[in-house]
C-alpha cells in the first residue's frame, strides 16, 4: 500500500515535501479513515427518499437522521479525543474505526424509524471521534513543510466517501436497495488491520506522555477565546459544506426528477472537484497563508450559486456542483492543519476535533432547515440551498481574517 501511495501523489507533492515509511503510513491511515467514515455517512443522503418510503414518513422526518448523526459528533470528538491525549493516537483510531464501521452495518437492520434514528445518532458518536485522533496523529507526525499539502489530502479523504458512495449508490442501489447500501459500509473495518501492522504512534504523543498530564478543564480556561472563535468558524464552515452537500441529491431527485443513474454522475463529478480543491488549495494555503485562502475560497461560492442551484439540466448542474465543491472543500482542505497549529500541544487530538465537531452540533440542524424552506417554497430545493449556503461563505469571509495566523508552528508549542 506504501508503494501505491507514493505513486499515486507523486505528481501532486509539492517540491521539498518528502515522506518516510513512519509518516507515509501514518497519512494513509489519516486520509482513509476519513474517507471511510464519511463514506458511511453519506450513504444515507442518497438513500433518504427510500428510507422515507419504507417507513411511511416523509423527507423531512428523514432528514433527522442527519441532524443526531452530526449533534452527536461533539460527543464523540470529546469522549475519542481525551481518550487519544491519554492512551496515544493509534489504539484510539482502531477502535473508533471498529466502532462507526458496525454501527454503520447495523443501520441496514432497522425494523422501523426509531431504531433508524437511534443507530444515526450512535453512529455520530463514533464519526465524531475520527477526525481529531486521525488529523492529529498525521499532522504530529509529517515535517512541517508538508502540512498544506496533507492538509488538503486529508480533507479530501471527506469527498472521497462521497465520491465512493456516489459510485455505490450508481452501481449496486438497483441490486441490493437502501439496506443493501449499509451493510456495505462494514467494509471500513478492515482499515483496522492495516493500522495494526502498519502504522507508528504519534511521536509527539510519545514524547508528551512521558512528561505530567495536564487537565482539559486547565486548557480550556487558558485557551477559552480561542475555542469560541474556532468553534463559529466551524460553525460557519459545516452550514458551508453540509448546506451544498446534504440535500443536494434530493434537490436533483425531487425538484429535477433525475433518476438514479443521473444523480450518481453528477454527484461523482462533483466529489471529484471537492478532491481537487481541497488539496490544492491546502498547498497554496502553505505558500499563502491559512487565513488568506479560506476567505478568498469562501467568497467564490457566492457567483458560482446560480450556476449550482438553479441551473437547468444535468449539465449545467453538473458543472456549477463542480465549482462549488471546489471551491467549498478548497476552503475546508486548510482546516486539519489551521486547527492542529492553533491547538493547545496538550489537547491535540481533543481540541481541533472538539471545536470542528461543536460547529457540526450548531449546524446540525441544517438539512432540516433546508428541507423546511424547500417545503415552505413549493419544494424549491434550490432556494433553499442557496439561502443557507450565502449565509456561511459570507460568515467564513468575514471570520476567516480574525484568526491567528499559526502556519510553520512547532506543535510542541500548541496555542499561546
Amino acid at each position: 500500500m506504501e508503494r501505491i501511495f507514493n505513486r499515486l501523489i507523486a505528481p501532486i507533492v509539492p517540491a521539498g515535501v518528502t515522506f518516510n515509511r513512519e509518516q507515509t503510513h501514518a497519512v494513509i491511515a489519516s486520509y482513509l479513515g476519513w474517507t471511510l467514515d464519511a463514506f458511511d455517512f453519506f450513504l444515507l443522503v442518497f438513500v433518504m427518499k427510500d428510507v422515507a418510503k419504507e417507513f411511511d414518513t416523509d423527507v423531512k422526518t428523514v432528514a433527522w437522521a442527519v441532524t443526531l448523526t452530526l449533534a452527536l459528533r461533539p460527543v464523540g470528538a470529546f469522549i475519542f479525543g481525551r481518550a487519544a491525549d491519554r492512551f496515544g493516537r493509534r489504539p484510539v483510531l482502531i477502535i473508533d474505526v471498529l466502532l462507526f464501521s458496525l454501527i454503520g452495518f447495523s443501520t441496514g437492520f432497522s425494523p422501523d424509524l426509531t431504531v433508524f434514528l437511534v443507530l444515526r445518532a450512535l453512529f455520530g458518536i463514533a464519526m465524531g471521534g475520527e477526525w481529531g485522533v486521525g488529523s492529529s496523529l498525521a499532522m504530529e507526525t509529517i515535517a512541517p513543510n508538508a502540512r498544506g499539502f496533507v492538509s488538503g489530502l486529508l480533507q479530501s479523504g471527506y469527498p472521497t466517501g462521497y465520491l465512493f458512495a456516489s459510485v455505490v449508490f450508481g452501481l449496486l442501489y438497483p441490486m441490493i436497495g437502501w439496506r443493501g447500501m449499509f451493510f456495505v459500509g462494514v467494509l471500513p473495518a478492515l482499515l483496522v488491520l492495516y493500522i495494526r501492522r502498519s502504522v507508528s504512534e504519534s511521536p509527539h504523543w510519545q514524547a508528551a506522555s512521558q512528561g505530567p498530564r495536564v487537565s482539559i478543564l486547565s486548557v480550556l480556561r487558558a485557551n477559552w477565546q480561542l475555542a469560541v472563535y474556532a468553534a463559529i468558524l466551524m460553525t460557519a464552515f459545516n452550514f458551508l459544506s453540509h448546506g451544498t452537500q446534504d440535500l443536494y441529491p434530493t434537490f436533483l431527485q425531487v425538484q429535477h426528477h433525475f433518476e438514479h443513474e443521473t444523480v450518481g454522475v453528477i454527484a461523482v463529478i462533483y466529489n471529484i472537484g471537492a478532491i481537487l480543491g481541497g488539496i490544492a488549495c491546502g498547498v497554496l494555503s502553505e505558500r499563502y497563508g491559512r487565513r488568506r485562502i479560506m476567505t478568498i475560497t469562501a467568497l467564490l461560492v457566492i457567483p458560482i450559486i446560480p450556476l449550482w442551484a438553479f441551473g437547468s439540466g444535468p449539465v449545467l448542474l453538473a458543472t456549477g456542483a463542480f465549482l462549488m465543491q471546489v471551491m467549498v472543500q478548497g476552503a475546508w482542505g486548510v482546516i486539519p492543519a489551521y486547527l492542529n497549529e492553533l491547538s493547545p500541544a496538550a489537547a491535540r487530538a481533543t481540541f481541533p476535533g472538539f471545536v470542528y465537531q461543536l460547529g457540526n452540533l450548531i449546524a446540525s440542524s441544517n438539512a432540516v432547515i433546508q428541507a423546511t424552506l424547500a417545503e415552505q417554497f413549493g419544494n424549491n430545493y434550490g432556494l433553499a440551498l442557496a439561502i443557507v449556503v450565502i449565509c456561511a461563505a459570507a460568515a467564513i469571509a468575514g471570520l476567516a481574517p480574525l484568526g491567528r495566523e499559526a502556519r510553520g508552528l512547532s506543535l510542541g508549542e500548541g496555542a499561546r
